[in-house]
């Protein structure tokens, strides 16, 4: 989880002011029909014999709706894990069964952005939008605690589960009192080469007041051969993978609402984290025997240029 709607960066604040940035705080303005449009037309990226093989094993380890869904976030800008996520969840699921993505304000911050995404389900970030989806629409919610840090970890460090300390996931799940449901993914980290986060740029630049970014990293990627900062990019094509691991429950006679002490919070993250990690060693394993020897001998040179 990020954090709530009163911390708006500067940047956000330069847009809206005081007035609350009006896409992607009310989970009743989900739009089946959009999903279905949006499906359609991008077929041709995450269907079948698609720019991506979306391959998803574990659909059986699904709770009853609804739950919070908990992944490692990789793949920059372009954020090909979650859309490839939520193509797979669409086709296996439907729209019967709505999934509502927590995203980043800066992607609400215009109309030409927030309005469609609000339509297709996604959620601003925070734990008032996810109870409301939680609890008042009993629907899935998926989070990615990783967030920025996360999706810009270098690349020696794609198999890595990395949330940076954010633990208001948890907190939110016990809130609601849905189960945890730890979500394996591999692959997005492939499509592009990240050398380095840039925390240290990020701070001289103030990032996190100006736009509530923690990075400033360093790439290769399309088209720009070498990327500073954020920028978008075009992802290279490979094999996306998920595994749906088996859910964290809730401790029994877990009242929804109580105050969780903090060695609880730090149990359930603990054993989330250990889930997703051990489903990300297990996917490091279906790798084709020729992205292995490419991915390890790349791993080899740039562990080599960081002084490893």
């Amino acid at each position: 989880m990020v954090a709530p709607r009163d911390s708006k960066g500067t940047v956000l604040r330069l847009l809206h002011g005081d007035r609350d940035i009006p896409w992607g705080a009310d989970p009743g303005l989900f739009v089946p029909e959009a999903v279905d449009q949006i499906m359609s037309s991008m077929a041709w990226m995450y269907g079948p014999s698609g720019y991506f093989d979306l391959k998803v094993r574990g659909w059986d380890n699904l709770p009853e709706t609804p739950g919070l869904m908990v992944m490692n976030h990789s793949g920059g800008t372009s954020i090909p894990d979650v859309w490839g996520f939520a193509y797979a969840w669409y086709a296996a699921q439907g729209t019967g069964r709505p999934m509502r993505p927590l995203a980043h304000d800066m992607v609400f911050s215009t109309a030409l952005t927030g309005r469609p995404l609000e339509r297709m389900g996604v959620l601003r970030a925070s734990r008032g939008n996810a109870l409301s989806a939680l609890v008042d629409q009993r629907q899935d919610v998926l989070v990615l605690p990783g967030g920025d840090r996360e999706t810009w970890r270098p690349w020696t460090e794609r198999y890595t589960v990395d949330f940076g300390g954010r633990q208001g996931y948890i907190r939110t799940a016990l809130e609601a009192g849905v189960p945890l449901v730890p979500i394996a993914h591999a692959g997005a980290h492939d499509t592009f080469v990240v050398l380095g986060r840039g925390e240290r740029i990020a701070r001289l630049l103030h990032l996190k007041e100006l736009a509530r970014a923690e990075v400033f990293p360093v790439h290769l990627s399309l088209p720009w051969g070498i990327g500073v900062g954020p920028t978008p990019h075009w992802p290279l094509p490979g094999p996306l993978r998920y595994e749906v691991c088996e859910p964290v429950q809730l401790p029994d006679g877990w009242v929804p609402g109580t105050r969780p002490d903090d060695s609880l919070v730090d149990e359930l993250d603990a054993e989330v984290q250990r889930r997703v990690q051990a489903g990300l060693d297990r996917l490091r394993e279906t790798r084709s025997p020729r992205r292995a020897r490419v991915g390890d001998a790349l791993e080899r040179v740039l562990q080599v240029g960081r002084g490893r």
